[in-house]
């Protein structure tokens, strides 16, 4: 296989993977996955986005609940369906960054690590600095 198709196929997977994560998060905070799986629902959601955020007023953790819900849900279908490849990765990159600075200040640096945030948003980061080769 040249390497052209290879380097295609892993940003594929990379670009699946990442979108594939963002949804699984959307569907496991509406219990599509099931009931006490994840989150299970969207108040057990809010409770996990108050414990992140535990740094912000409790007034905004439902804004930042439904912020978050939305710009996963927009990043996961645009990252599935191939909308916007690099810039979409750029937004996902910054997102997860966010995400994992955010748990990094109210847990310690052990869960977003633990949880791979960094990992994913260096993934997202790479993917979005990638130029494809041309032979």
């Amino acid at each position: 296989m040249r390497a052209a198709k290879r380097e295609r196929l892993v940003t594929i997977y990379a670009r699946l993977a990442l979108g594939a994560a963002f949804l699984s998060g959307i569907a496991s905070r509406f219990g599509l996955w099931g009931k006490g799986v994840g989150y299970g629902d969207f108040a057990h959601f809010e409770a996990y986005t108050a414990q992140v955020n535990a740094f912000m007023p409790a007034r905004t953790i439902p804004f930042l609940a439904w912020s978050a819900t939305t710009a996963e849900l927009v990043l996961g279908l645009a990252l599935v369906a191939g909308f916007k490849p690099r810039w979409t990765a750029l937004a996902s990159a910054g997102l997860l960054a966010v995400f994992g600075l955010a748990m990094a200040i109210s847990f310690g640096p052990k869960e977003p690590l633990d949880y791979s945030v960094f990992t994913a948003s260096a993934c997202a980061l790479l993917l979005a600095l990638h130029t494809p080769r041309k032979d």
